[in-house]
């Protein structure tokens, strides 16, 4: 947990991204995960997934914007995404963080913008996924999911197994036929509030898959999105999902581009429906270095696709 704890604290710094970002090493490690920085290298790869039967997640990188025209210009940039997936005629949706869209600074604004996403995804017949970003944020990004959902069904909401009060949330989502999208968490947060062993994240994210999973939340029209690179998990709630005839339409797994390649694989090959997250854009550090604390492993991950390449 250590080296989780000290990856997250340098995911922070300014400093560090300042230079990182300028350094070829670290460039070349973050195209292994990174098709590009532009939306034009993200569709190209989602081509190439959709060949293999695997649909996408388009993600913008940035968060924490403080002007309205910044969150405008993000805003009209996933419009015209939307647009573009739309005419490309790509399995894919569309992932954005609430600070994107003005949150810090205007709650109203932020609703707005999610809204105008939500509608145009509506017209395009695919989805608006909203990131859920550090535990401060939590209950305004509940709120803008439900005032959201009561205006639309296009809109999914990731909820995080490291907190604890992440039970009680999903119990008050179900009801509504709400998409959920299950992820470990990938910010720094205090022991009083979040579980800091990984078995306890892993047992708490299996609770909460089985219970989105139960017939309680399919008669409800839930959908789950099982986000995680575990293999021993996948393979956990595939036995449940297995033992329990729960239907295909239920669940969808999802992870992140470059990231366990032959897992992505396999469970393509066996029929499972697979959604990766393809992120883009030129603030990609702090993105990059929570990737890498969810599982510290995933550094020996760089390594080794910077030296295959």
């Amino acid at each position: 947990m250590l080296a989780r704890q000290l990856i997250l604290a340098a995911s922070t710094s300014r400093w560090l991204r300042d230079r990182a970002t300028k350094t070829a090493f670290v460039r070349r490690s973050v195209s292994a995960f990174m098709p590009g920085e532009r939306l034009e290298d993200a569709m190209a790869a989602a081509s190439t997934q959709a060949a293999h039967s695997i649909g996408t997640i388009f993600t913008r990188l940035g968060e924490n914007l403080t002007r309205a025209d910044a969150a405008e210009q993000v805003t009209e940039h996933y419009l015209d995404a939307l647009d573009r997936i739309a005419a490309a005629r790509l399995p894919a949706q569309i992932s954005v963080k609430p600070t994107q869209l003005g949150l810090d600074f205007d709650a109203s604004l932020c609703l707005a913008n999610v809204q105008r996403l939500v509608d145009r995804a509506t017209a395009r017949n695919t989805l608006v996924w909203i990131d859920m970003e550090g535990s401060a944020y939590v209950d305004r990004t509940l709120d803008l999911f439900r005032r959201t959902r009561e205006r639309s069904p296009s809109i999914g909401l990731a909820l995080q197994a490291y907190l604890y009060r992440t039970k009680a949330d999903l119990e008050s989502l179900l009801p509504l036929g709400a998409r959920i999208r299950i992820v470990k968490g990938a910010y720094l947060e205090p022991a009083s509030i979040a579980f800091r062993r990984k078995a306890d994240v892993d047992r708490n994210f299996f609770d909460l898959a089985c219970r989105a999973l139960d017939r309680g939340a399919q008669a409800a029209g839930s959908l789950l999105h099982i986000a995680t690179h575990d293999e021993r998990l996948i393979d956990r709630l595939a036995t449940y999902i297995e033992e329990r005839r729960i239907p295909p339409t239920a669940y969808e797994y999802a992870m992140l581009y470059g990231i366990q390649r032959p897992l992505q694989q396999r469970l393509v090959t066996s029929g499972r429906r697979l959604r990766v997250l393809i992120a883009y854009g030129d603030y990609w550090f702090p993105w990059y270095m929570r990737r890498l604390a969810e599982r510290p492993a995933n550094v020996w991950f760089v390594v080794k696709n910077i030296f295959a390449r």
